[in-house]
């Protein structure tokens, strides 16, 4: 059984800083998989936002984040972060952490239809 769970969530003020993690059930649910980050912001899609390769840490990340957001994983505690730097109000959003259905081939996932394990998601948000 695949289970997510994302915390870290909250209130911060533009140019802050918030870190958001996503913990798995098991460890067996996470390596040899992408690790992706998602956010919805209301009235939107929900969109892509960077995804991880858990078995060697190489990461991709949506040209809006990309400088500013950084994924990472943590073996032991079988966990993935998401550290999110420089906030801008358009950054508000819920943020959701996803597990891709088939072990990494080499392709970086941006599409959330290939993300089939989703967490409840976390709020973030930014004011101005």
């Amino acid at each position: 059984q695949v289970q997510l769970e994302e915390s870290g969530g909250g209130l911060v003020q533009t140019g802050g800083s918030v870190r958001l993690s996503c913990a798995a059930s098991v460890p067996a649910v996470t390596s040899r998989f992408l690790m992706g980050w998602f956010r919805q912001a209301p009235g939107k899609e929900r969109s892509f936002v960077g995804t991880l390769n858990w078995n060697d840490g190489n990461t991709y990340y949506a040209d809006s984040v990309k400088g500013r957001f950084t994924i990472s994983r943590d073996n032991v505690k079988n966990t993935v972060y998401l550290q999110m730097n420089s906030l801008k109000p358009e950054d508000t959003a819920v943020y959701y952490c996803a597990r891709t259905r088939e072990p990494y081939s080499g392709i970086f996932y941006m599409s959330s239809s290939q993300y089939t394990y989703w967490g409840q998601g976390t709020q973030v948000t930014v004011s101005s």
